[in-house]
């Protein structure tokens, strides 16, 4: 059995480097081959092959490329995690729609305008400050390792903060003042939780990001918190994912949803190496597979 793990070529840093070595050497550990294709290298006509040095069984999508993630699924090629997952995921606003009937914070999205438009009238505002009251969080749809969130405490600063990223679609959020600062985050791999971590803020920021300076610690989520992870990935589509959650009055709630964590923090913080949950999993799934399609032949 061989795979492809696919990753961006426009990062490249240690941080990044470290999660594909892991990955491979989760793989390789099992012998199961597992060759690494930046997706810069992946450039095929619609309809024509992509030039993979040898055709894989498997591909670990570790890229949110999902035009590319599309075109290999189009060549049979089972892929973990799905494009329609990334999709999902990449974008919270498409993951609140998703994730409809879940605990979350209660989320408006932005209306849709245009980039070389912005938005020429903020009217809107007023009944976004109505149906959540101040401080609100603003993000945008897309981005990573919390850059792109900001906190508006008042209509100055919420306006201030929408004219300067008005280009991007974006939500707003009413703040769980319960969880300033903190959050869990809990990944799961298969329907399982393998690792989760409490993330702080240590600066005062309301993001806990660990990559904003936030601290860690081993965390055991309670059956509540690990049950809404697993569900949220199983809704989601996802093999694998990272599912943050904050705590909630009432209970846990989703905050956001990851198709690939980067886990080496997670491995910092627990001595845990998701890639190996990450290995067990796809290549039983692959048995799987594999055993179905024996049977359907044998059938025929």
């Amino acid at each position: 059995m061989n795979g492809a793990l696919i990753v961006n070529g426009f990062l490249n840093t240690d941080k990044f480097r470290d999660i594909y070595s892991r990955l491979e050497n989760a793989f390789s550990k099992r012998e199961v081959s597992l060759s690494l294709y930046a997706n810069s290298e992946l450039i095929a006509p619609m309809g024509e092959k992509l030039p993979f040095r040898d055709t894989p069984d498997f591909v670990l999508f570790w890229d949110k490329d999902v035009s590319l993630a599309k075109q290999i699924e189009n060549e049979n090629i089972p892929t973990f995690n799905s494009s329609s997952a990334i999709e999902l995921c990449d974008d919270k606003a498409k993951t609140t729609l998703a994730l409809h009937g879940f605990p979350m914070p209660k989320t408006i999205i932005a209306p849709k305008t245009f980039p070389n438009i912005g938005y020429c009238d903020l009217d809107f505002l007023d009944d976004v400050v109505s149906s959540l009251g101040f401080p609100i969080v603003v993000k945008e749809c897309f981005g990573s390792f919390g850059t792109g969130v900001f906190l508006a405490n008042d209509m100055d600063e919420l306006l201030k903060i929408v004219r300067e990223h008005e280009r991007e679609p974006l939500l707003f959020q009413e703040l769980i003042g319960e969880s300033f600062g903190r959050d869990i985050r809990v990944n799961v791999v298969g329907g399982k939780v393998c690792a989760a971590m409490l993330r702080e803020s240590k600066n005062g920021d309301f993001r806990s990001n660990i990559t904003l300076g936030g601290d860690m610690k081993v965390y055991i989520p309670t059956k509540k918190e690990a049950d809404l992870a697993i569900s949220a990935c199983e809704k989601l589509g996802l093999a694998f994912g990272g599912v943050d959650i904050l705590f909630g009055k009432n209970g846990p709630l989703i905050c956001e949803v990851n198709s690939n964590a980067h886990f080496k923090s997670t491995y910092d913080c627990t001595g845990i190496n998701l890639a190996d949950f990450i290995a067990e999993h796809i290549i039983k799934q692959m048995l799987c597979i594999c055993h179905y399609s024996l049977h359907c032949h044998s059938e025929a």
